[in-house]
């Protein structure tokens, strides 16, 4: 009897970001069965494992890095992970969380940020006034950073989100250990 080849293992994780990549990689639609044959997932989101339970091929990072727990998580991620593949505008650049890098017009810039948010706020809601302060949430870091500032990306995917079809031919080429030649005009946005 002649063994099947291993199937690779994919990991996915979402740092500071919207969720909207994962879900670009679920509208793959039925495609989606032919990924489950060549993959099996470890820690992921899409069957809620939060630890890696063996060495991953490709991990697939959607999001940059505001607090403690994303940095974190993604060394996890590079130390679990063959190849790192920052998913997204989020993970390449930051995207829309690194806007409160701008806040830089006082010596507590995360206080300002924080005071914008939860204290003076026109649509707030709070009517204690308290910024949350509980042992329990990550401590948030001085500035948001993307993935490739805090450890070694391989390959970036741009988008927000990528298309379904770019991470399929990404994703396929990957993992079949081909290069990443894809044509302009899929990663094209006009």
């Amino acid at each position: 009897m002649i063994d099947a080849p291993r199937k690779k293992r994919l990991a996915t994780t979402s740092l500071a970001g919207c969720f909207g990549c994962h879900m670009s990689l679920l509208d793959i639609d039925e495609r989606i069965l032919e990924l489950v044959k060549l993959v099996d997932f470890d820690r992921s989101p899409f069957n809620d494992l939060k630890k890696f339970t063996a060495r991953c091929d490709i991990g697939l990072i959607e999001g940059g890095c505001c607090n403690e727990e994303n940095v974190r998580v993604l060394q996890e991620f590079r130390q679990n992970c063959d190849v790192l593949v920052a998913v997204g505008q989020c993970a390449i650049m930051g995207g829309l969380p690194v806007m409160r890098n701008a806040i830089m017009h006082s010596d507590d810039p995360l206080k300002d940020c924080f005071d914008e948010a939860y204290i003076s706020s026109p649509f707030l809601q709070n009517q204690s006034h308290k910024i949350p302060n509980d042992p329990a949430l990550p401590l948030i870091l001085d500035s948001v950073y993307c993935c490739s500032e805090v450890v070694k990306i391989d390959y970036q995917i741009p988008g927000c989100p990528p298309s379904a079809d770019v991470l399929w031919q990404t994703l396929t080429a990957l993992l079949a250990g081909e290069p990443t030649n894809l044509p302009r005009d899929i990663i094209k946005y006009d």
